[in-house]
């Protein structure tokens, strides 16, 4: 994909007001080098012909967030002046923007994070430390599967979809899994299509991923009470360093490999030839 491209077409398109067409009513949006650029996805495939979809830019790297993820005052103020009228409450909730991360930034931060960690536990001081964990494992998630992030109806904050399928994410951060395997609440089960467990190690970079459906996970695991436990021992043939089941679902191989341990990495990049 040409980037430059894509770049200089979301400037362009920036540059001119827009208010006689259409595209304020489009729901998807495409961040450029600047946050005072964007673009609707709608217009910037028509104007490029490698671009067909939303996911040929997350297969180079672009997340698509949804617009509540952000204090973007500059999106408020790009889209009136765009389409000379004021971007709706009501209306943005509905938007979400595909955007390029800075990986290096991010890469260089998870090791920041570790470090910093590993002296809090040594000082005694590191009291509550899932937070960071469960939202970096969302975030490879998203990155890795393609994942579409919107605003929740209920109060769990937000949900995740692979196109009109909905995911629930568990995130696993220890070197080792728990005896009693990873905890899932049923009801979360019951209300999703699929369900992504990410083991991240404490140095925060992926151990192990597993990609389930919720049927089968219903069906295998769900027995009584409220709560789903996956065991290592159960789930371990599912696991991307045996299975190539779900490989298919992988959106960016390079994020993926670029963000998992040196072991796992080893383990799985025989199934991205193309990354190596």
């Amino acid at each position: 994909m040409d980037l430059k491209r894509l770049f200089e077409e979301i400037s362009v398109f920036s540059k001119e007001k827009h208010g006689s067409t259409d595209y304020y009513k489009e729901e998807l949006f495409v961040m450029g080098e600047s946050e005072n650029e964007f673009a609707p996805l709608k217009y910037l495939i028509k104007k490029l012909d490698f671009l067909q979809s939303d996911a040929d830019l997350k297969s180079q790297g672009f997340v698509c967030d949804s617009y509540d993820l952000y204090d973007l005052n500059s999106f408020d103020k790009w889209y009136e002046y765009q389409f000379s009228q004021k971007l709706k409450r009501s209306f943005a909730k509905n938007i979400s923007l595909l955007l390029l991360p800075n990986n290096k930034a991010i890469f260089d931060a998870v090791e920041l994070a570790h470090k910093s960690y590993d002296v809090l536990k040594k000082q005694n001081i590191l009291l509550n430390s899932k937070n960071l964990p469960v939202q970096l494992g969302e975030w490879y998630s998203k990155c890795i599967f393609g994942l579409n992030q919107t605003k929740s109806a209920s109060q769990r904050g937000f949900d995740f979809y692979i196109g009109d399928k909905r995911v629930e994410i568990k995130v696993s951060w220890n070197d080792v899994t728990s005896p009693k395997g990873v905890k899932i609440r049923k009801s979360l089960v019951d209300l999703s299509d699929y369900c992504i467990i990410m083991y991240i190690g404490r140095n925060f970079m992926i151990r192990e991923i597993c990609f389930l459906d919720s049927d089968f996970v219903a069906r295998k695991f769900g027995g009584k009470g409220h709560t789903v436990f996956l065991k290592d021992s159960d789930v371990s043939q599912y696991f991307f360093s045996q299975s190539t089941k779900h490989v298919d679902k992988v959106s960016n191989p390079v994020s993926l490999l670029k963000f998992s341990s040196p072991t796992f990495a080893m383990k799985i990049a025989e199934n991205f030839p193309k990354q190596n």
